[in-house]
């Protein structure tokens, strides 16, 4: 087997993955996931019909990337890898296309890491990880923040003073690869559909307004740690707050920083857990108090991304808590039914693609994303266009 890609996406606790024929249309030859990185970590994968699950010592990124390794050289020993596409979550101001990872560009897009320290350190190790196990294979670098490339001055600009603008602190928006992705999908289910909000909800999460396929404006700003509360991220914050607990509290910039990303969002909100599944089952008052604080936080989001759209033609959920927790879905739904939207309480609970009823004037969508079938078309495209220059 030969001219294959191999689609990456790499976390601090997650490494996602995805090998593809480049000669057959994209066709998937197997995925996999290692999840739990650092604790109780297991690997699952798939080929063709065939599912393989298993716990494993995965203490490190390092061991996670060698789980995926042994898994490609005992399943395709004979492959030959024509590219490799990265997920980066930040391309800051200059990468906003598909890019050969160059030295060069590795070295720049380090400088962001501090923007992202959850994912573009992790990112990025994982492209140099991969560049010494396949040298002749392309690096791809696929960015988060490309699809959000046309917004206007001024959904990008923050209210700070211009110098800062120009220096690169500016709004950026991120998922979007999964965007691309749910952007074909409701142009196939929905053509009809000019004003979509994608409603990306997971352990990140964010919401985002397109018009004809292209994106607005997004709860995402400047950094990922914007918009609705996630997992272990705050979200939108009052930036007086960092502010008053450096101040009243003595913390430190580093340690507020590390609590903004890790203790806050769900987990901050209830106490114990940033997982939703955990959450809708727990009886615990604080439990319950996280679920309708992002319920909240998600419904003023989309009824945003609405107005920035102009209306609303389409809704779509997507991510681990979009496409799987139906509870939150529902009252997301139920409190914008002023919007026209009117759930399905049995397709809902069901795991049907369209959740909203006949009679909703606006349909409601739920599609697993797929950013790493995005990821391997850019890079695809990208080794076309080098193989016709040279």
């Amino acid at each position: 087997m030969s001219g294959a890609i191999l689609a990456v996406n790499a976390g601090s606790s997650s490494l996602k993955f995805a090998l593809y024929d480049a000669h057959t249309e994209l066709r998937l030859l197997g995925s996999g996931e290692v999840s739990g990185i650092g604790g109780k970590a297991a690997i699952r994968t798939k080929i063709g019909a065939t599912v393989v699950s298993r716990a494993l010592e995965a203490s490190s990124n390092e061991t996670a990337v060698d789980e995926m390794l042994d898994w490609m050289n005992v399943s395709f020993s004979q492959i030959t890898l024509t590219a490799i596409a990265h997920r980066i979550v930040h391309g800051g101001p200059r990468y906003s296309e598909p890019t050969v990872l160059t030295d060069a560009a590795i070295a720049e897009l380090e400088k962001l890491d501090p923007l992202a320290p959850q994912h573009q350190p992790f990112n990025l190790a994982m492209v140099r990880k991969l560049r010494e196990r396949y040298p002749s294979a392309m690096a791809v670098g696929c960015f988060d923040t490309a699809f959000h490339r046309g917004w206007s001055d001024t959904a990008r600009h923050l209210a700070i003073p211009r110098a800062y603008h120009q220096a690169g602190i500016r709004r950026y928006g991120f998922h979007g690869l999964s965007y691309e992705y749910l952007v074909e999908c409701t142009r196939h289910r929905a053509p009809q559909a000019r004003r979509v909000v994608l409603a990306h909800l997971g352990s990140g999460a964010s919401v985002c307004a397109t018009v004809d396929g292209r994106s607005i404006d997004s709860t995402m700003g400047f950094s990922v740690l914007d918009g609705v509360p996630m997992s272990t991220r705050c979200g939108h914050l009052d930036p007086g707050v960092i502010f008053h607990l450096h101040r009243e509290y003595g913390l430190s910039f580093e340690a507020i920083e590390a609590t903004l990303y890790n203790d806050s969002g769900l987990k901050g909100i209830s106490g114990f857990s940033g997982d939703m599944r955990e959450l809708l089952a727990s009886s615990n008052a604080s439990a319950a108090e996280a679920v309708d604080v992002f319920v909240d936080r998600c419904v003023g989001a989309i009824g945003a991304m609405t107005a920035k759209a102009g209306g609303i033609d389409a809704l779509v959920f997507s991510g681990g808590i979009g496409a799987h927790a139906a509870p939150v879905r529902a009252r997301i739904c139920r409190q914008l039914a002023f919007l026209g939207m009117a759930i399905d309480e049995d397709a809902n609970t069901g795991g049907a693609e369209i959740v909203s009823t006949s009679h909703s004037r606006i349909p409601v969508f739920v599609f697993e994303t797929d950013e790493q079938i995005v990821m391997a078309k850019q890079a695809l495209a990208l080794t076309q266009v080098n193989a016709l220059a040279s």
